[in-house]
């Protein structure tokens, strides 16, 4: 095949999260004929999202495992069922809780599934642009929700939300099962030939199973991944509300997620491209350093013009740090278990993101100011530039990722 191949599978990857991410994060647009329709509570309905975050926290370190075991194909495969079947199931359901099971528990498993298997293949290919290819990979997760949202909303004045859901779910399941079939892990790594008798083959024997994830080398990976979400999270949830606070009309306000969204875009791009040059731990330290003082500068924002300006920064900064500690992961562990390390990573890294709205709430609540919300995110992102500088230089060797390999 070559190594051509290799842009294949980040084609196949952005396609397939756009979809499927897309599906997922569309309920708020569901939300409000859900709610008319049913008599259900705009709360009840939320839920389904919250659980949905839970269960795919949870579920993508089951699925990277699984994916170091049988292939990241049949994992996507699997879930892309699983996704179909969970939104055919919520757009006929007529109690809440059969909602929250579909949406949450179905869509929320399925979309855990899309990331560590996709990524942990993708960085398989390349030797070298690795940066680029995962954060194009990337891509697809940031543009989900100026597809799939506005399709939804089209077909929900046309048809229904029942019916527009229902027929989503047919169109994902037609577009995305043979996009599936594309993806196949490297050569490099499904033909990786045994450790030379040489002395060597003790540390590829502690590096198997779940002993990678004792390596001060993941702890420190997954504690800067939980306090970068938990620091943009919170601002993410509620600038929005903050922004109508200072003035802004809701359609203004609103206006700022689709910046973030769009410089994301950007962001992912340059800062791959940056830190295939650089290196990705410059970029990582860099980026969430200056995602510490952009989040800080939000106290001092009163009109929707700088709003959107800060936005731009924000969204060009954390969507392109984003993707970069999978990279970062490959500097330190084998391909053949990367598929549990980004699904370990990325459970902790959605425990993070579920503190950042709750504990905004909590401190608006409490002093009546979203200041203080801004200030302990601020605090928060520094922990984690400082936390992502205890990363040792990666050593290079055959592996790649010799000292990951001694558990703490």
């Amino acid at each position: 095949m070559g190594n051509r191949y290799g842009w294949v599978i980040v084609a196949a990857g952005a396609v397939i999260t756009c979809i499927a991410m897309g599906t997922m994060f569309a309920l708020p647009v569901y939300l409000q004929p859900i709610a008319e329709e049913t008599g259900w509570t705009r709360a009840g309905i939320s839920g389904a999202m919250t659980v949905g975050f839970i269960v795919m926290g949870i579920a993508g370190f089951g699925w990277g495992t699984l994916s170091d075991r049988i292939g990241a194909r049949p994992v996507v495969l699997i879930a892309v069922v699983l996704l179909g079947a969970g939104l055919v199931l919520a757009s006929q359901a007529r109690d809440l809780l059969v909602f929250q099971f579909a949406y949450g528990g179905l869509v929320g498993a399925s979309g855990g599934a899309f990331f560590a298997p996709i990524i942990s293949t993708t960085l398989g290919w390349f030797d070298k642009n690795r940066s680029l290819a995962v954060s194009l990979v990337s891509v697809g997760g940031g543009i989900a929700p100026m597809t799939l949202s506005p399709l939804a909303g089209y077909l929900i004045e046309q048809i229904g939300w029942r019916a527009s859901m229902f027929w989503i779910a047919l169109g994902a399941i037609v577009v995305l099962l043979p996009v599936a079939m594309l993806i196949r892990s490297a050569p490099a790594v499904a033909e990786a030939p045994p450790p030379a008798a040489s002395g060597q083959a003790a540390p590829a024997k502690h590096s198997s199973g779940f002993a990678v994830l004792r390596t001060p080398q993941f702890i420190v990976l997954a504690v800067t991944f939980f306090l970068c979400c938990g620091a943009h999270s919170g601002p993410i949830f509620h600038t929005v509300s903050y922004a109508m606070i200072c003035g802004a009309s809701l359609t203004a306000a609103t206006g700022i997620y689709a910046i973030e969204g769009v410089a994301g875009l950007f962001g992912r791009v340059l800062f791959g491209t940056l830190a295939d040059r650089i290196g990705v731990r410059k970029v990582i330290v860099a980026g969430l350093a200056l995602q510490a003082v952009g989040i800080y500068a939000y106290i001092y924002m009163s009109e929707i013009s700088q709003f959107y300006l800060l936005a731009s920064v924000l969204g060009l900064v954390y969507g392109g740090v984003m993707p970069l500690y999978s990279v970062l992961a490959r500097e330190y562990f084998p391909p053949r278990l990367l598929g549990t390390v980004l699904g370990a990573a990325t459970m902790t890294s959605s425990i993070g993101m579920a503190f950042g709205p709750l504990g905004g709430g909590w401190l608006y609540d409490t002093f009546g100011s979203y200041h203080w919300l801004y200030i302990a995110s601020a605090v928060v992102g520094l922990a984690a530039a400082a936390m992502a500088l205890a990363f040792p230089p990666a050593k290079r060797g055959e592996d790649q990722q010799p000292t990951a390999l001694q558990p703490a």
